[in-house]
């Protein structure tokens, strides 16, 4: 049985509105009708309750399911919130910063990478990688596994490297794979990578193959700064085939520009 997913990442709701972007949304899922929404962090860009509560509008509106996690920007901004109650308004919305979205066909696992200590750096626990693992093994026979979180384990070779990959991700992705992740997907880097494990490490004998995809950014917080695209993802699922497709905007709609299948 076939099934659709629609990835976005990097709302940066709080910036300025732009209505024509959330009405091509509306209608592209429209016409993908996914099973599922993920967005990967970064919902918000300074964490106000308002942010939260139009990112929630806007993604819930679209018909689906929807599954979030935090991202940096998710956060509070001020002392010492940050530190004493960081997910209130993200919990407010949501309910927790790490969903599972469970189904016959699709089994998606949310882990909150974003670190109230650091800004930019994003990093996994192993006691949140041991939580994942369990409820990986809890998919449904043959259900396809996702699993989101907001830090990038791989980059586009353009971005600046001052937005470093999810601290210590050789151990993060050996272990989400050990636990039977098919495809790992985050944002952060507002740039589109699509990769199976195979084209970044070399590996010797048979072992688990997964795809690790980074949608571009849905909003634009700073449209000056050069090296950041536009776009989202949308992920077909026909047994143990996928297809990536890579949307990005063009000033009046979203347009196809890149598939691959894996």
């Amino acid at each position: 049985m076939a099934a659709c997913i629609l990835h976005v990442s990097d709302l940066h709701i709080g910036t300025r509105d732009d209505p024509q972007v959330a009405e091509a949304l509306a209608r592209l899922a429209q016409t993908i009708r996914p099973e599922v929404v993920v967005a990967s962090g970064d919902l918000t860009n300074r964490n106000r309750r308002s942010e939260h509560e139009r990112a929630h509008a806007l993604l819930t509106s679209l018909g689906a399911p929807v599954l979030a996690v935090p991202g940096n920007h998710d956060l509070p901004y001020s002392f010492p919130a940050r530190f004493t109650s960081p997910w209130h308004e993200f919990e407010r919305a949501w309910e927790t910063t790490e969903p599972t979205y469970a189904s016959p066909t699709l089994h998606v696992v949310g882990l909150n990478s974003a670190r109230p200590y650091r800004h930019q750096s994003g990093g996994i626990r192993d006691g949140q990688l041991r939580s994942a693992a369990e409820r990986l093994r809890a998919a449904a026979r043959g259900a396809y596994r996702v699993v989101v979180l907001h830090h990038h384990m791989i980059g586009a070779p353009w971005r600046a490297a001052r937005k470093r990959p999810v601290a210590r991700r050789n151990h993060v992705l050996r272990e989400l794979v050990t636990a039977g992740a098919d495809l790992i997907v985050a944002g952060h880097i507002h740039q589109a990578a699509v990769s199976e494990r195979h084209e970044f490490e070399v590996l010797d004998g048979n072992v688990p193959r997964v795809v690790v995809s980074i949608a571009p950014g849905l909003g634009r917080p700073r449209p000056r700064r050069v090296g950041e695209a536009r776009g989202l993802h949308v992920y077909e699922i026909d047994g143990r085939r996928l297809t990536v497709r890579t949307h990005i905007w063009r000033g009046d709609d979203w347009e196809a520009t890149a598939t691959r299948i894996f």
